[in-house]
């Protein structure tokens, strides 16, 4: 699993507390963090790479781009190229938003990258149900979170002119396109009103990865421990305090990883230098 940097922990909980007996690596990508101001191409290539270090040096059965910018750039590309099972975060949060609508009109809020991409909308027209969607990308969220104010005044002042698109929009339902936008849950609801119901893809992927595993036959049996392992390109000690807190509960050991750059061509790919810290 892996992320750009702390968000995807949300989905590495959810898949830990509904699969506690399988093994998570998690690679939070901090070195080249934040994923949502570049060029898709240049996101495309970073996925590649973790991806395949994933598969070549953890020998994983299953990849989750727990990253909804990383999901619009690279998750059709690395379905076809992995010999593993990938899941993105867009098309279970999709699903689910369609699920939790009454009026279907719904929302997407995101990174500048993530609804650039289309990817959002695209999923939602692939839906038999036919949905009035309105996006809105939300710079300034990610940073807020990472920085622990999820509930200052700037981020309500923020939140108020962002999300001012979906909530005139009269949506019932709004998708947290990001997985740092959970944990400013509180912040967005007071902004969107009790009416509007808040969906997160993380519940939803972690769903998706159990009856993926269990249908190639290749999940772990209820009753056994599993673990996670954390990898970081940025600084550990920042990795693992702002981590471990958005995780609710210490990461343990971190790995530290130090990739080339620029990212190699897929077929020229080497491994990144790494060493681990202790937690």
């Amino acid at each position: 699993m892996f992320d750009s940097g702390f968000g995807g922990l949300s989905v590495a909980r959810a898949l830990i507390d509904l699969c506690p007996q399988e093994h998570v690596v998690y690679v939070g990508d901090t070195g080249r963090y934040p994923y949502g101001p570049r060029p898709l191409s240049e996101v495309r290539a970073f996925a590649t790479q973790i991806a395949r270090w994933l598969v070549d040096e953890h020998d994983v059965k299953l990849v989750v781009v727990a990253c909804n910018t990383a999901s619009a750039a690279a998750l059709d590309s690395l379905r076809g190229t992995l010999s593993v099972p990938v899941v993105g975060v867009i098309e279970p949060g999709v699903r689910a938003m369609a699920k939790a609508t009454r009026n279907r009109r719904v929302g997407v809020i995101g990174t500048v990258g993530t609804i650039s991409s289309g990817a959002y909308q695209r999923a939602t027209e692939a839906l038999t149900v036919p949905l009035e969607l309105t996006c809105a990308a939300c710079p300034g969220f990610v940073e807020f979170v990472e920085r622990g104010e999820t509930r200052s005044d700037q981020v309500a002042v923020l939140s108020e002119r962002l999300l001012a698109p979906v909530r005139d929009a009269g949506i019932d339902t709004l998708l947290l396109g990001c997985t740092h936008y959970p944990f400013l849950a509180r912040t967005i609801a007071d902004v969107m009103g009790r009416d509007v119901v808040l969906v997160s893809s993380a519940d939803e992927t972690a769903f998706e990865v159990r009856a993926i595993l269990a249908a190639e036959g290749v999940g772990r049996a209820p009753g056994h421990d599993g673990d996670l392992r954390a990898y970081s390109s940025g600084d550990l000690s920042w990795f693992r305090s702002v981590g471990s807190r958005l995780f609710g509960g210490e990461l343990g050991e971190i790995g530290r990883l130090a990739w080339p750059e620029p990212p190699p061509a897929p077929a020229h790919e080497t491994g990144p230098a790494r060493d681990v810290a202790s937690g």
